[in-house]
């Protein structure tokens, strides 16, 4: 069934159950054999990244796999690597639906369900039964806090979440989402991290990487401080950015009026150009993950040429399908040896 038929018919329903349907789909052709049919091959274009050897620098974005449940089916189409996630320290079921909304013409997606998650026992059961992960693929675990956890208390949920996954991630996200904006609770939340990361490599033998996901909605000196804290607290990576609250590009569209975050091509010049001040701010000492807004390999590229070393893809996915994976691979490839 040609993919444009298959996408139509997705997009006659609901937003959250045609991408339950797509996932078991992708699941079933995975275990028939035969991924290979829904997109080619990327090609090899190993990078090493927060210490870690990708073998392409185009990676899943959290979100997408949630719960970690699909992580052998997305890895067949071709990514260089997969973040599962956002995980709770607890389970909690997100917002009532609907919560998922496409934004008609825009290639956009807003999103506000609230951070359903299976709970990070049952992430960690489900990845444990990945052969990708088993074989070495490269899993990034993106851990939060619970809903009903106060905000003076969220480090203890993300560090709940650091020590329950690192045996088994490759890397850790850490989804802080509002206390991008509190530097002070920043800065002190980032050093219990650091300090929880260097007891876990003591404990377990190994470093795993922490990136810090900041948001689309921040202005330059918030950019600044930001940056300024991560280089200080040494901290291995960052990923630029979350969602936006905004609506630029969306007035007046179905469904543009719904609260939650835009993520979708909408949000491609917001996101990069904070990626790029960020990179700026850096100077080269934290490592970049590009994400948001990524619908096209031009658009991987541009991430790559702001500052990104990785990119990752969401909402480009359920547009363009998963040709866009080989797509923005042989765009950054063909790019790195120009």
């Amino acid at each position: 069934m040609p993919d444009s038929l298959i996408r139509k018919l997705l997009f006659a329903l609901d937003p959250e159950t045609a991408h339950r349907l797509a996932m078991n789909g992708i699941d079933f052709i995975n275990r028939a054999g035969i991924a290979g049919l829904l997109a080619k091959a990327p090609p090899s274009d190993p990078v090493r990244v927060m210490g870690i050897d990708f073998p392409n620098p185009v990676g899943l974005a959290a979100g997408f796999d949630k719960d970690g449940e699909h992580v052998d089916a997305l890895a067949a189409l071709g990514f260089g690597f997969i973040e599962i996630g956002t995980v709770t320290p607890r389970p909690q079921p997100g917002n009532p639906k609907p919560r998922l909304f496409r934004v008609g013409g825009s290639q956009a997606i807003i999103n506000r369900l609230g951070g359903n998650s299976c709970g990070v026992d049952q992430l960690l059961a489900h990845l444990a039964s990945a052969q990708f992960a088993r074989r070495g693929g490269i899993v990034g675990i993106n851990v939060g806090k619970n809903f009903d956890t106060p905000s003076e208390k969220a480090a203890d949920d993300y560090l709940i979440g650091v020590e329950r996954v690192y045996g088994a991630a490759s890397y850790i996200a850490i989804n802080i989402s509002g206390a991008n904006n509190a530097l002070d609770t920043l800065d002190a939340l980032l050093s219990r991290l650091k300090a929880e990361q260097a007891r876990l490599t003591d404990k377990h033998g190994k470093y795993v990487p922490l990136a810090i996901k900041i948001a689309a909605d921040l202005d330059d000196g918030q950019i600044q401080s930001i940056a300024d804290r991560l280089r200080a607290q040494r901290i291995d990576g960052a990923i630029a950015t979350t969602t936006t609250l905004a609506r630029d590009g969306v007035d007046g569209l179905p469904n543009a009026s719904e609260a939650g975050g835009l993520s979708g091509a909408p949000l491609f010049e917001k996101s990069t150009r904070v990626l790029g001040k960020l990179a700026r701010a850096l100077a080269g000492e934290v490592a970049i993950i590009g994400v948001g807004g990524i619908v096209s390999g031009a658009d991987a590229q541009a991430k790559i040429d702001a500052g990104a070393s990785l990119v990752q893809l969401y909402s480009g996915l359920v547009y363009r399908g998963p040709g866009l994976i080989a797509e923005a691979a042989a765009a950054i490839a063909k790019a790195r040896k120009a």
